[in-house]
C-alpha cells in the first residue's frame, strides 16, 4: 500500500458510481481481463440492496472495501456485508460458530465477502482494468484483515472465489476451504444431440426418454430474456419462487421488488426458462448469462410433472449454452443428480481470515480434513459419470 492510495468502507451501493465499478474486471460487458460475471455488475448487487433482500434488516449490512487513488479513482474493491448469521450463503460454518461461542467467544458479527444468496464462483478481489493485479490484490487481502481487526469483529469469509485467488489468500495467512459443486463444460459441441453422442448408450437412452416424459401432457418451453421480461411474467415467476422456495427453505430470501430491479437493469443477462401447460406457465427457472458461462440460479413451480425439474434447469440450460456458444453451465450449490445429466463435479474455494488462534488452529485442522475428503469424492464421482470411457473423465 502506497500513500497515493487509501482503502475506504462504503455502505451502501447508492454511494458507488456504476460507471466507476464497471471499471473494475469482470463487473462490465465492455471488459477483456476478465469474463463477465453478472453478479459482480453494480446493476445486480445494488438491487439485492434497494429491493430490501440484502440489507441490515436482513442481516446483510453492506460493508465494501474500495480501494482509492488521492483523486477518488476506484481501482480495487472487495464487496462485504456484516452478518449476524450465516443463511444465504451456501458455505456452512455453524458448526464453527457453534463451538466458538460453545467455548466462551463471540462468533457473530462476521464479515462475509461473497455475493448474497448466491453460491457461484466470481472474482473477490476487484482490480480496474489496467491497474496492477499482482500489487492491489495483496493490497486489498491484507486491507481486509486490517478491517476485520478494526471494527472488532470475529473472522473474514471470502466464498466462492476463483482458484487464481486462492494463492493469494494463502499467501496473507488465510485458511483455505474446498468445496464440491456440479458444472456443464462445454467441449464444442454442436447440440445437444451431440453431446449425448458422448455419453454412454444406456445413460443417452435414458435422458433422451427423461426429456420426452418432461413434456408429456402437452408441455412446452419458451426461452425468456430481453424485453420478454414483462412485469406480468416476473409476477407468474415470482409465485413459482415463493411456492417453491418456501416448502424448501422456509423463507424465501428474495423480495418481489428484487426481481422488477433486475428486470429494469440488466434484462439482456437474464434467461427464464419457462414451462407452459394449457396456456399459463406452470414453472420457471431463473439464470444469468454471464461472458462465457450460464449461471443457473433458482426455480420454482405450481404443478408437479415427472422430470419436468430436470428439463427446465439442467437439460435447457445445456441447450442454451449450446446455442450461445458459453464454455459451461454453472447449476448452482449441491446436488449429485446433477452428474447423471452431463454436469460435472468441479472444486469450490473459500477464504478465511479467522482472529482467534485458538479457534483458527481448530478451524485449520479440520480444513485439512475437508480438503482431502472433497478431492477424494470428486474423484470418485468422476469416474462414476455417464460418459464414456475416454471421453470427458476431467474437471
Amino acid at each position: 500500500m502506497t500513500d497515493e492510495l487509501s482503502i475506504r468502507v462504503e455502505r451502501s451501493f447508492k454511494n458507488i458510481a456504476p460507471e466507476s465499478w464497471s471499471r473494475l474486471a469482470g463487473a462490465s460487458r465492455t471488459g477483456t481481463l476478465l469474463p463477465y460475471n453478472p453478479f459482480v455488475s453494480h446493476a445486480f448487487l445494488s438491487s439485492l440492496e434497494e429491493s430490501g433482500s440484502a440489507t441490515d434488516r436482513t442481516g446483510w449490512l453492506g460493508n465494501h472495501l474500495l480501494l482509492e487513488t488521492d483523486s477518488g479513482e476506484l481501482i480495487g474493491a472487495v464487496t462485504g456485508y456484516l452478518k449476524n448469521h450465516s443463511q444465504g450463503e451456501y458455505v456452512f460454518d455453524h458448526g464453527w460458530a457453534d463451538a466458538f461461542e460453545r467455548a466462551g467467544g463471540r462468533y457473530y458479527p462476521k464479515l462475509q465477502c461473497s455475493i448474497p444468496f448466491t453460491p457461484a464462483t466470481g472474482p473477490r478481489l476487484l482490480v480496474a482494468e489496467g491497474q496492477n493485479r499482482n500489487a492491489i490484490q495483496p493490497a486489498l487481502a491484507e486491507s481486509l484483515k486490517e478491517v476485520t481487526r478494526q471494527i472488532g469483529v470475529s473472522s473474514a469469509h471470502i466464498t466462492f472465489l476463483p482458484e487464481d485467488e486462492v494463492s493469494v489468500f494463502e499467501t496473507d495467512g488465510y485458511l483455505h476451504r474446498t468445496d464440491q459443486q456440479f458444472h456443464f463444460i462445454n467441449d464444442g459441441y454442436a447440440n445437444h444431440d451431440a453431446f449425448l453422442e458422448t455419453l454412454a448408450s444406456r445413460k443417452r437412452k435414458a435422458l433422451k426418454k427423461e426429456r420426452r416424459t418432461a413434456l408429456e401432457d402437452g408441455i412446452s418451453i419458451d426461452w425468456l430474456t430481453g424485453s420478454d421480461l414483462t412485469e406480468d411474467i416476473w409476477d407468474q415467476f415470482f409465485t413459482f419462487y415463493m411456492d417453491t422456495g418456501s416448502r424448501k427453505w422456509g423463507r424465501p430470501y428474495l423480495t418481489r421488488k428484487f426481481y422488477s430491479l433486475i428486470g429494469e437493469r440488466m434484462a439482456d443477462d437474464i434467461l427464464l426458462v419457462m414451462a407452459k401447460r394449457e396456456g399459463r406457465y406452470i414453472a420457471g427457472a431463473i439464470n444469468f448469462i454471464g461472458g462465457d458461462a450460464l449461471y443457473g440460479r433458482h426455480w420454482g413451480c405450481i404443478e408437479d410433472h415427472p422430470f419436468l425439474h430436470f428439463e427446465v434447469c439442467y437439460h435447457q440450460a445445456i441447450d442454451f449454452a449450446l446455442a450461445k456458444g458459453l464454455k459451461r453451465v454453472e447449476a448452482g450449490a449441491q446436488g449429485e443428480h446433477k452428474l447423471a445429466r452431463g454436469y460435472l463435479p468441479v472444486i469450490t474455494h473459500s477464504a478465511h481470515y479467522i482472529g482467534h488462534q485458538g479457534l483458527r488452529r481448530a478451524v485449520a485442522d479440520y480444513l485439512k480434513q475437508e480438503r482431502e475428503q472433497v478431492e477424494e469424492m470428486s474423484e470418485i464421482l468422476t469416474e462414476h459419470s455417464p460418459f464414456r470411457k475416454g471421453e470427458r473423465q476431467d474437471n
